[in-house]
């Protein structure tokens, strides 16, 4: 079991520490992904040295390619990629419920076709839980269905039972082991009463820490806000809330006002990789042609190689010229920024100053979207 502790309160910001088999994280926290146990264009001391401390890593593409036991039989996933820190892994329910075309849904779980050569494969709650350990998860997700969005009361409804009964059977399936947990995924849409129902079902059933799942599906921001201004307090005081998917800067920020503890997005990465910077004065497209002789860094404040080491006027060559540095160092960056908010949040959290740190934050941002940079 993982262990979990709230250092300092803030309103319902929670400032706090998770310890897991290999090693510990400060929360707020922000985990980078690394799908295929890589994080795109990072090394993992790289990773690392932006802040990060705990990394999520991909149930589904991972039992596809290289193989959960190939990975096991090689020492593991932190052996594996080198990376020796908490990993999290995700069950595959949300990669295996996107491939509508390929997979059929039953009580049991779900047949589905790779989309790397169509071979035909079966995950259920039992089969998710293996792989996490064969992985060596520090943290493991129940397997559940991710509830898509727009869905009726009555499509949410059965969703969310059915992942309440696969979340029983994985619990069940879970090895327990010191220093290693299994974390429970609310669902139920935009319903706050499916999303009560479903709370008090994991909760009956126990969990190491909850998710908050099926949001940043295509509810907007506003929505998935509605949602969070009560689902994180319908989950224990004294186990870690991870709010799954989520995303950009703002969106931490209005969760972590809300109580959330954990978070992953492949934002930065993604972003990274095609041209867009994000930094404390609004987001930065690369591409634009105003950067070609601009010999200013990316941002004056951030300690990141990309920005003490080069102009905007050489980013914008590298982005305009398809070099791989330039994804590379936009990358780094934007975990970079990232890993900043995150401690800045913990910071102000304790010192009982998030309100006045969300509020420079939206100034900062509405500045710099006016100045379109």
């Amino acid at each position: 079991m993982s262990d979990f502790k709230v250092l300092k309160k803030d309103g319902k910001a929670r400032l706090g520490r998770v310890e897991t088999a290999h090693g510990g994280f400060d929360t707020p926290a922000f985990m980078p992904v690394g799908t295929a146990a890589t994080v795109k264009a990072m090394r993992p001391e790289s990773v690392a040295q932006t802040g990060a401390q705990i990394i999520l890593a991909n149930t589904y593409h991972l039992m596809l390619r290289p193989g959960a036991e190939r990975i096991e039989t090689l020492g593991g996933l932190h052996t594996f990629m080198n990376w020796h820190g908490p990993i999290l892994t995700d069950s595959g329910g949300f990669q295996v419920m996107s491939l509508s075309d390929l997979r059929k849904m039953t009580e049991k779980g779900v047949t589905f076709c790779s989309h790397i050569d169509g071979s035909k494969h079966e995950l259920t709650p039992e089969r998710s839980m293996d792989i996490q350990r064969m992985l060596d998860a520090d943290i493991a997700m129940a397997f559940d269905e991710c509830t898509p969005f727009p869905a009726t009361l009555e499509q949410a409804n059965e969703s969310m039972q059915l992942s309440m009964r696969w979340a029983t059977r994985s619990k069940d399936a879970f090895v327990e082991r010191d220093g290693y947990g299994l974390f429970g995924i609310v669902q139920g849409g935009v319903y706050k009463e499916l999303r009560e129902q479903s709370a008090d079902a994991l909760k009956n059933i126990g969990f190491d820490g909850y998710a908050l799942g099926g949001l940043a599906v295509g509810e907007g921001q506003e929505a998935m806000f509605d949602v969070l201004d009560y689902a994180p307090a319908l989950l224990p005081e004294d186990k870690p809330r991870y709010l799954m998917g989520v995303g950009k800067p703002d969106d931490l920020v209005g969760a972590v006002l809300r109580g959330v503890d954990m978070f992953d997005c492949v934002l930065p990465t993604r972003s990274g990789r095609t041209s867009q910077a994000f930094t404390r004065m609004g987001t930065v497209n690369l591409r634009n042609a105003r950067h070609a002789d601009d010999p200013r860094p990316l941002d004056e404040h951030c300690g990141c190689p990309a920005c003490t080491d080069y102009s905007r006027a050489y980013l914008h060559h590298l982005v305009k010229t398809g070099e791989i540095l330039g994804a590379m160092l936009l990358t780094w960056h934007n975990l970079h920024y990232y890993q900043e908010l995150m401690a800045g949040l913990r910071s102000a959290i304790a010192g009982g100053e998030l309100a006045e740190f969300a509020a420079q934050f939206a100034a900062a941002q509405a500045a710099g979207d006016i100045e379109q940079l």
